[in-house]
This record gives structure tokens, C-alpha cells and sequence, in this order.
């Protein structure tokens, strides 16, 4: 018979890591959380479901992934679960009557709003086919991506500048938001995959505009200084190793006598290539020195010890557990998509509502400003006194029901001592006392049962004697009489 499997992933025997950080890296439960919305659903069209879609995929992973929205859904539905479920920033797609298509960009769960006209964008899968070499499907989404941001502060804005300078560091701490922070000291470099560019377009004259061009791309290293024989070696190794397809990435050595005519290319070495000599120099974007670390064997007796402290083979603070190994490599970014260019058009003080902070078309004057903020706080008041109002008739029904309920209960107590009242009278009334007027005297008390008792014997002993057939001839003659008596009347 078959062991029954026991469930371990997800009761308390199971052999989970105590936090996600032994997995990811940095990602932790007090990280953002966001969630990627295409109001309207089936309304806003494919396109713009697919850029909703690549979206989320660079948001990953601290993001809804496989969210359904529904065309009967509002925004009210998902502010409401943005608080058990701990998400912390929504983006909103949408498509207004004009055929525009907007970002909405809210940190729940009291804003601010930043609202985006999506200018131009490109979708993943678009990028793609622009590529010749295109990168993406692999481990890059496990951890979140590396943010970049350029020019998000102009330094000579002030209060008084069309996009003024608070407006600046209001934007540029919203998008910090989005992903949680990185600790250089304690992040390994193997975990960042992937890199999120956020750079704002400068105009050469203060004209009141915003705009952000939204870049992602995946990172790839490569060893610099071998030679691309070297390098093939190498790839092949760990293709070896891996459960991937092997057909066509191997190097074909068939026609070679020795691997010395593979390595040096050829007999003469008239082949031999290097980064430096190659034609094609691989293009990257810098070159960095990655500290690599290998495992070595610890020695359990003290005689290998010993012998390794005399050979001087140990560092000098006794760490024989770890060999650090510096490695340079060339950093390369390939493009992942989605392209975005994004227009902020207004700023708003609430969740998708509230007063208006910026706006980039509408511009207001003090007095304006003023009336707008009385309004504003004739509003705050009136909510506030709604807010009492309701309370109050909250607890008013609440204190109704309690005592209709201590009403009822109260109610259904008499009852049931009135029914255990007619229950004990009538037992009362059932009984024997009752019955033979017993007033708790004992004088002149007979059962009934005594009295059977002794009738039955009296009827016994005259059927021994013979008197019983007498009797029952004269109870018979009696019976007769009495009828025709009867009848005759």
C-alpha cells in the first residue's frame, strides 16, 4: 500500500524558510505592494491591456500578477482591498472619449494622485522583434529591479517656477516608493537582474511641462580578457550542466587533431582572438571588478591544519572556509520593454479626488485659490458633521436592538417559568393525592392498589368453594330483567 502523502508546504510542519529574504534577497513583507488596473477592462482595447500586462511584469515581484478585472468593477472595489491586502500603490490605465490613453499613479490609502497622459509607447513584444538577440523569460522577474532616476530635480527651480520645486520632490519620492530599498552592504549583486530608468526630459525654457521616459532593461555581465575560444569553453561547461537543449551551442572539435588547435585557432596560431584583437569587440556599457567567492574543503584534525599553517597557505586571519576570487566583467543592458512617455498633466491632494495641487494646463490666481481652499473646508466640515451624524445613528440603532433583544430575552424567561408553573400543577393533578383529596392527613388513606388486591382474592377464594357459579347465575338473571325492564318502557 502507497505512504499518504502528508501536507508540508503549508501547515505548521513545514520546513519553510522563516523569511523571504533566504530566497530573494531583499524582498521582505513590509515592501510595497502595487497592483496594475485597466479601468474599464475589455473597454480600453488589447493594446492597451497588453501595456497594462507589461507593466505588471516589471512591477514584479510585488505585484498582482494574475489580476481579473471586470467591466462591472470600480475604483471604489480595489481601494477596498487595498488595505488587507497591504498594497500600497495602484497604476491605472485607462482610455478617455478623446482616444487618449492615461496613467494614474495613487499611493493609497490617502494620495497623492499623480495623473500621466501616455504619449508614446512601445509593447514587450514589439522591443522584441527589434532585437536581434532578445533577452527575457528567465530568473530576471524573481527579484524586484534596480531604480534609476534622472533629472527629477531642477536645480534651479524654486516655490515660484511653473513646476515648482516641492512638486519635484513630491514626484521623485512617489516613484522611490514603488520599490523597496536596496542595502549595498547587505544585497547580493546576483539578485539585481534587472534595471527600472525613470529619466525626465529638461526643456531649455521653463514652459510648465513634465515629462518621464520609462525605460527597463535586463543585465547581462560577460569575463572580459578571454579569448572567445575561452569564453566558448566556458559556455559550454555550464550548458553541459544545465537541462537545456544542446543541439548547435557546442563547439564542434571533429575536425581537429588536439585542443590546442581550438585554443590558439589553428596550427600557426594565425587564428587566436582575443577582446582586443577581435573584429567584433563586445560593446558594453562598463567594466567592474565582481568579487566572486568559491567554497573550500575545512579541515576537521589539526595535523592538516598544522601542516597548511607551515606550508603558509592560510590567510593570515584564519578564514580557510572561504577564497575570495576578483573577476572582471564587462556590465551590458539589453532592453526589455514596455517603452513609455509619460506627461504628468495634473496632481491631486486625495486618492483619484480632493483638492488640486498642480495643474498643468489650468492656472489659478491668490484669489482663486483662496475660494477654492474655502470650499474645500466647507466640504471637509460637512463631511466631518455627516460622519457625527452617522455615528450617532449608528449607535442609536445599536443601542434599539440591545434593548429589544434584553426585551425578548426577558420575555422568553417569563414564559418558560410560567410553563414550568402549569407543568408542576398539572403533575399535581395527575397524582393520587389529588385524586383522594389527600390534605396530608394519613387517617382513612386507601390506595386503590390495596383495594384490587384485596377484591381478586375474595374472587379467587369463591371459585374454590363453588359460590363464583352461583353468583354468576344471579348477575346473569339480573342482566336479563333489567333489559326486559327497559325494553318494555
Amino acid at each position: 500500500m502507497a505512504k499518504k502523502r502528508s501536507k508540508r508546504r503549508t501547515h505548521l510542519g513545514a520546513h519553510n524558510p522563516a523569511a523571504p529574504t533566504a530566497v530573494t534577497g531583499h524582498i521582505n513583507t513590509k515592501d510595497p505592494k502595487s497592483m496594475v488596473i485597466r479601468m474599464g477592462a475589455g473597454e480600453v482595447g488589447t493594446s492597451i491591456s497588453q501595456l497594462a500586462a507589461d507593466v505588471r511584469r516589471v512591477m514584479e515581484p510585488g505585484t498582482a500578477s494574475r489580476l481579473k478585472e471586470r467591466k462591472a468593477n470600480r475604483l471604489r472595489d480595489y481601494v477596498t482591498m487595498c488595505g488587507p491586502l497591504g498594497v500600497s500603490h495602484l497604476l491605472l490605465f485607462s482610455r478617455s472619449e478623446s482616444g487618449n490613453t492615461n496613467m494614474r499613479l495613487a499611493i493609497t490609502p490617502r494620495g497623492p494622485t499623480f495623473h500621466f497622459r501616455v504619449e508614446k509607447y512601445s509593447l514587450t513584444k514589439d522591443v522584441r522583434r527589434a532585437q536581434r538577440h532578445p533577452k527575457g523569460g528567465g530568473k530576471e522577474y524573481i527579484t524586484p529591479p534596480l531604480l534609476v532616476m534622472n533629472n527629477f530635480t531642477n536645480p534651479n527651480s524654486d516655490h515660484t517656477s511653473k513646476v515648482p520645486r516641492h512638486l519635484e520632490s513630491l514626484t521623485t519620492t512617489a516613484f522611490q516608493s514603488l520599490f523597496p530599498p536596496i542595502n549595498p552592504q547587505r544585497t547580493p549583486l546576483k539578485s539585481i537582474r534587472r534595471v527600472l530608468l525613470l529619466n525626465r526630459e529638461q526643456s531649455p525654457e521653463d514652459d510648465g511641462t513634465f515629462i518621464v521616459n520609462f525605460r527597463h532593461y535586463a543585465i547581462t555581465t560577460k569575463p572580459v580578457g578571454l579569448s572567445k575560444p575561452l569564453r566558448r569553453l566556458n559556455a559550454a561547461e555550464k550548458l553541459l550542466k544545465s537541462s537545456k537543449s544542446k543541439k548547435g551551442q557546442l563547439p564542434n572539435l571533429g575536425k581537429l587533431k588536439d585542443i590546442s588547435e581550438f585554443m590558439i585557432g589553428g596550427e600557426n596560431g594565425a587564428g587566436y582572438e582575443t577582446d582586443n584583437t577581435s573584429g567584433s569587440e563586445y560593446e558594453t556599457d562598463a567594466e567592474v571588478e565582481v568579487l566572486e567567492t568559491s567554497a573550500r574543503k575545512v579541515h576537521s584534525s589539526n595535523k592538516p591544519r598544522q601542516a597548511q599553517n607551515e606550508d603558509g597557505s592560510d590567510d593570515e586571519d584564519g578564514d580557510t572556509g572561504r577564497k575570495d576570487n576578483v573577476e572582471r566583467r564587462a556590465v551590458k543592458l539589453v532592453e526589455l520593454g514596455p517603452r513609455m512617455k509619460l506627461r504628468m498633466t495634473k496632481v491631486e491632494e486625495g486618492l483619484c479626488s480632493g483638492k488640486v495641487m498642480w495643474h498643468e494646463y489650468v492656472h489659478k490666481t491668490r484669489e482663486e485659490i483662496r475660494e477654492l481652499e474655502k470650499k474645500w473646508e466647507q466640504r471637509r466640515k460637512d463631511k466631518e458633521a455627516r460622519k457625527k451624524e452617522q455615528k450617532a445613528n449608528v449607535e442609536r440603532k445599536k443601542a434599539a436592538k440591545e434593548a429589544n433583544k434584553q426585551q425578548q430575552q426577558q420575555g422568553k424567561k417569563g414564559q418558560q417559568e410560567e410553563e414550568e408553573d402549569d407543568d408542576e400543577d398539572m403533575e399535581d393533578y395527575d397524582s393520587d393525592l389529588y385524586e383522594y383529596g389527600y390534605d396530608g392527613d394519613d387517617k382513612g388513606f386507601d390506595s386503590e392498589g390495596l383495594a384490587g388486591d384485596a377484591e381478586e382474592q375474595v374472587n379467587s377464594k369463591m371459585e374454590e368453594d363453588g359460590e363464583w357459579e352461583d353468583e354468576e347465575e344471579e348477575i346473569a338473571d339480573g342482566n336479563k330483567q333489567g333489559k326486559r325492564k327497559a325494553f318494555k318502557k
